[in-house]
């Protein structure tokens, strides 16, 4: 899961509700420097048991450059809520989902097409939406740390988990079953992070599972185990695309996400010094690249 580096809300980003056509969501907007010009709005959406709080070292890189960015919690995650109901967590759900979040983005700040980035699980679910939505409503998009299809087997083992034993254990037992889980497998765990997390943030993480929807983390498991390759049919869509990750990552080995480039046509950039997470571990870099990516595309 990514780790933020601290969670006070710069001046520019304000907590709110996001009202959609398919009900409202928690998110973190960022409002654009005045004094840079104006370069469009970007939706980003979180991956597998994160939050939009997951964007936060990128937000001021971001909106120093001229971009409104909006990062919401999807449906179940964080505190957006959600109902207790598998079906609802459906890829085809959660997708319609983003769809109505760019369309309010949008209209809230009469801007154009909206570009789109998913971390990890939420690259999945962008990807979902394009293919359903076509390229109408954004100007590009980006996947980052995600690959073209199902999770490695090495991390299925831990996803199963969810499967196996949420829908029979409360969130609370889960997450201490899960912490010494962690500290029993100390080398595997150093890599979401390395160092033990500050009191604050273990806070944060704590409550961010316990308020979360168990049946949206068992149903989201099951397509990160699932998920087919769909690579050919995104690179049909006339979008402009980025997969972005760092050097190392273990949900989806670099080299798999390599190949999607290619596959995609898409612009490629890796980020050294990162790995599942390079929007927390290495936020100057990703937004860089963020920034030079988007900007080409909105003075195209």
């Amino acid at each position: 899961m990514s780790r933020p580096t601290a969670l006070e809300l710069p001046a520019n980003v304000a907590a709110r509700r996001l009202e959609t056509a398919r009900g409202s969501f928690a998110v973190l907007d960022g409002a654009p420097d005045p004094q840079a010009p104006y370069r469009g709005a970007a939706l980003l959406v979180p991956g597998y048991t994160g939050s939009k709080e997951d964007f936060l070292d990128l937000m001021p890189p971001l909106t120093a450059a001229g971009f409104r960015v909006v990062a919401a919690d999807g449906r179940g995650q964080h505190e957006s809520g959600g109902p207790r109901d598998e079906s609802a967590y459906a890829q085809a759900e959660l997708a319609a989902d983003i769809t109505a979040q760019t369309a309010a983005v949008a209209a809230a700040y009469a801007t154009g097409r909206v570009h789109l980035l998913g971390h990890s699980l939420g690259g999945h679910l962008v990807r979902a939406a394009v293919l359903k939505d076509g390229p109408r409503p954004w100007a590009s998009l980006t996947l980052m740390s995600s690959g073209p299809a199902a999770i490695a087997p090495d991390q299925q083992v831990r996803t199963q988990m969810a499967v196996d034993f949420l829908p029979t254990t409360d969130m609370e037992t889960a997450w201490h079953a899960m912490r010494a889980m962690d500290a029993e497998n100390a080398p595997e765990a150093a890599q979401g992070g390395g160092t033990a997390a500050p009191a604050w943030l273990d806070e944060f993480l704590h409550r961010r599972w316990v308020s979360t929807i168990p049946e949206q983390l068992i149903a989201t498991a099951r397509q990160l185990m699932t998920e087919p390759d769909r690579v050919g049919e995104l690179a049909a869509v006339p979008l402009p695309k980025l997969v972005l990750s760092g050097e190392v990552d273990y949900a989806w080995p670099v080299p798999w996400m390599d190949d999607m480039a290619v596959r995609l046509g898409a612009r490629r950039v890796v980020v050294k010094g990162a790995e599942h997470s390079p929007n927390a571990e290495r936020p100057a870099e990703t937004a860089a690249a963020l920034v030079a990516f988007w900007t080409g595309v909105t003075e195209e």
